[in-house]
């Protein structure tokens, strides 16, 4: 299992969202299609076809707990990752 497809099983489970790097849950979302914007410390993301736009901050080197569980939510809602 490669580091991102256990990074995605990680967010999935839902048991460790307080321990999720912001560099990997960034880059998970790019890997993905999704485009970013950076505005100070804000980076948005957004992609054609996904209502929602996350948005990540850092937390030292770690990305918010409640943004994880955004960003869990919305690869559920949309099916993202799936083969």
């Amino acid at each position: 299992m490669s580091k991102s497809e256990k990074l995605f099983a990680q967010i999935l489970s839902g048991k460790s969202d307080a321990n999720v790097r912001f560099e990997e849950l960034r880059q998970l979302l790019l890997n993905l299609g999704f485009e970013e914007r950076i505005k100070g410390s804000h980076h948005s993301f957004r992609k054609a076809g996904i209502e929602e736009k996350p948005n990540l901050q850092r937390d030292d080197d770690k990305a918010k707990t409640y943004q994880v569980r955004q960003v869990r939510n919305i690869l559920q809602k949309y099916r993202l990752g799936e083969n």
